[in-house]
């Protein structure tokens, strides 16, 4: 006979624990929602360890909307997809005051017979990633991020690490379904402060507070994205089931009361006019707020006027994103200096004297080659109006030549190499200057920090800066030393920068990294004109290294995509003794060189060949590719008579011009879409 002994739960602990969540979730409401904690991060931490204690304690109280449950979720092997119900379009834009007068002119036009006043919504457009919550009976069960507007990745274990969003809904009026839309972002302050961080332990630095948010909310370990200071801020709905809503102003102030936070400068507009005073006030106060905005989103607020506008393929008719124009400022070049990449090319870059732009110092921008530094004339001493394109890369938009003094001479690109002497050269039909030694010191640099890269063989904690500090010390001579860091261990870690996390992070990275897939290998080898789509090609066609290597310039050109060019890069890559020897060192040190088999040719696009042209809205192209992949299709940059598709986006060019000369099969995006979803 099997006994069970049952275990009887005191009254008193079950009251505590319901007290703890209670608290914990008001306190977490204080602090993300309305900024206004009441106690301290020790008082909270001890709140959370006592509930931590009884829930091990009595496990039988455990559930799993618990706020114990944020953090400890063990790591996906990878993200599940997960179609939208409703597709989370993306949003048209405009740029200017007329071209927001000509949204409102298009929806009062549309609305002429409906009736009604037409009011709009007005918010900041927040920079972060764009995540769908679905909560049903008020707990949380699916997060996924936006993908494709169609289809997005589970991301669920990681975003329930996220203190500001509720594991279960707040209220009365909880409907028994509904999704919840936002962004993840990380504030400017908490940005800075991770980024200090990282540099102390020698990591590489986030580029921006949405590259960081997006890259940490999709760490397949949630322990790294609960590390990390991220946020949500609500910005709509997809379904709402058992609820009947009139707008989405009055969507927003419910969705608050769940417990979220919103933007805290919603509002109405009553005219066009508050809307275009709005974006002014807006735009004044960007810089001084604690996180990233890039414009204002303006909604019809009516549902039922929504509804009568509709939708276009990629966009609402019933709401725009206002973007703001690049922020611009004037300051003077102080000098050119030239840089050497991983391939050997040189690169003119503008020191200037530091300005201000958009909020942030500005004291480089990259002058890209020899023929763009003279379309543009800079001269050492020019005054120029400097811009950060995309809000986040420095660039020189054009000189003032009224501001030029006498005597400014143009710059020449160098004859010799600035960091090892050897010769450039400009081969002829290239805009690029290179230097010709392949054992020159910046490149090594370049192309251990290239190797390192994510889309290479990813190895998280070797930044620029640590890898130019191991390569100094002598760690570092070639690819392969990386691999043998471990060994090294006691003297790296009285180095700067450095410290036992760090280091134990970097040597499982580096584990890691031995086991990547052939077309990564292949990428962050860096053969020359090999980017990381023309690897994953060479993977597939020829399905290892050694086949690779023992290619001839003519069997290379009988590859889709590979013309003779991009095969003479590949034959004198691996016809270089250093190259074999290289190969020959990462295999000593454990790197496993994949043999990755043939497409089976099976899938609904089997047997077909597609071309993606132009800019897509709703995919990057590299996403386009891989639904085209999985598929069973083939992927080609370049259309012949051989190709079945071609995919176009904005701005086709002349790619869309050939495809209409040989009478290929035109796909709009939309067109697209739903081929892909067909018998899906």
């Amino acid at each position: 006979m099997i006994f069970i002994k049952l275990v009887m739960i005191p009254e008193q602990i079950k009251r505590e624990v319901d007290w703890l969540r209670a608290e914990i979730r008001r306190h977490d409401l204080l602090y993300y929602q309305e900024d206004r904690p009441e106690i301290s991060d020790a008082e909270y931490d001890r709140l959370f360890d006592r509930l931590v204690e009884l829930e091990k304690q009595y496990p039988e109280l455990l559930t799993p909307d618990s706020p114990t449950q944020r953090v400890g979720a063990a790591p996906s092997e990878k993200f599940e997809p997960v179609r939208h119900a409703l597709p989370m379009l993306s949003l048209a834009k405009v740029t200017s005051v007329g071209e927001f007068r000509e949204f409102h002119r298009r929806v009062e036009s549309i609305l002429a017979n409906e009736g009604g006043r037409i009011q709009y919504t007005a918010e900041p457009k927040f920079d972060g990633l764009a995540v769908e919550l679905i909560y049903e009976n008020g707990i949380f069960i699916t997060g996924s991020t936006r993908g494709d507007g169609i289809i997005g990745e589970n991301i669920t274990s990681n975003l329930k690490t996220l203190k500001s969003i509720p594991l279960r809904l707040s209220g009365d009026k909880i409907p028994p379904l509904i999704e919840i839309r936002g962004e993840v972002i990380i504030n400017k302050s908490a940005f800075h402060k991770m980024n200090e961080e990282r540099r102390h332990n020698g990591e590489e630095e986030f580029a921006n507070p949405r590259n960081a948010a997006a890259g940490s909310i999709r760490q397949l370990d949630p322990k790294i994205t609960a590390g990390r200071p991220l946020r949500f801020v609500a910005y709509g709905t997809g379904r709402v089931e058992g609820m009947l809503l009139s707008g989405h102003f009055e969507t927003m102030m419910l969705v608050r009361s769940f417990g979220f936070k919103i933007a805290d400068d919603l509002t109405i507009c009553s005219t066009p006019q508050e809307v275009e005073n709005y974006y002014a006030m807006m735009a004044t106060r960007r810089d001084d707020l604690d996180y990233e905005i890039d414009g204002i989103v303006v909604k019809v607020n009516n549902y039922a006027q929504q509804q009568a506008l509709g939708e276009l393929s990629r966009s609402p008719r019933w709401a725009v994103a206002w973007k703001f124009l690049p922020e611009q400022a004037i300051t003077k070049v102080r000098d050119i200096v030239v840089q050497v990449g991983r391939t050997g090319i040189l690169t003119p870059v503008a020191n200037l004297e530091p300005v201000r732009v958009g909020g942030v110092i500005v004291s480089r921008a990259t002058l890209h080659n020899e023929d763009e530094l003279r379309r543009k004339d800079v001269r050492i001493g020019d005054t120029v109006i400097v811009q950060r394109a995309g809000d986040v890369i420095p660039e020189i938009v054009k000189v003032l030549p009224e501001n030029r003094p006498e005597g400014l001479a143009p710059f020449s690109m160098p004859k010799v190499c600035p960091e090892c002497q050897a010769p450039t050269v400009r081969l002829e039909g290239e805009a690029a200057t290179r230097c010709v030694n392949p054992y020159c010191p910046a490149q090594l640099l370049e192309k251990i920090t290239h190797f390192a890269s994510k889309g290479a063989m990813d190895i998280d904690g070797l930044g620029y800066k640590t890898i130019a500090m191991l390569i100094e010390k002598g760690f570092v001579k070639d690819v392969a030393d990386l691999f043998e860091i471990p060994k090294h261990k006691d003297k790296i870690l009285e180095l700067e920068r450095t410290g036992e996390k760090w280091f134990s992070n970097l040597e499982k990275a580096l584990e890691n990294a031995k086991s990547r897939p052939l077309k990564n290998i292949i990428f962050a080898l860096g053969i020359r004109n090999v980017g990381e789509h023309l690897a994953g090609v060479l993977a597939k066609t020829y399905g290892s290294i050694d086949n690779l290597q023992k290619q001839t310039i003519e069997t290379l050109t009988q590859t889709d995509e590979v013309g003779p060019i991009v095969a003479e890069s590949i034959v004198s890559f691996f016809s270089n003794r250093h190259t074999a020897d290289i190969l020959e060192k990462l295999k000593k040190v454990g790197v496993v060189f994949p043999i990755e088999e043939k497409p089976s040719g099976k899938g609904k696009f089997a047997g077909k060949t597609f071309v993606v042209t132009g800019t897509l809205d709703k995919y990057s192209r590299k996403e386009a590719e891989l639904e085209i992949e999985k598929r069973g299709g083939k992927v080609t940059s370049s259309v012949s008579s051989k190709t079945d598709y071609v995919v176009v986006g904005a701005d086709p060019g002349s790619k869309y011009d050939k495809a209409m000369k040989l009478g290929i099969t035109i796909l709009s995006e939309a067109e697209f879409t739903r081929l892909l979803l067909e018998n899906d």
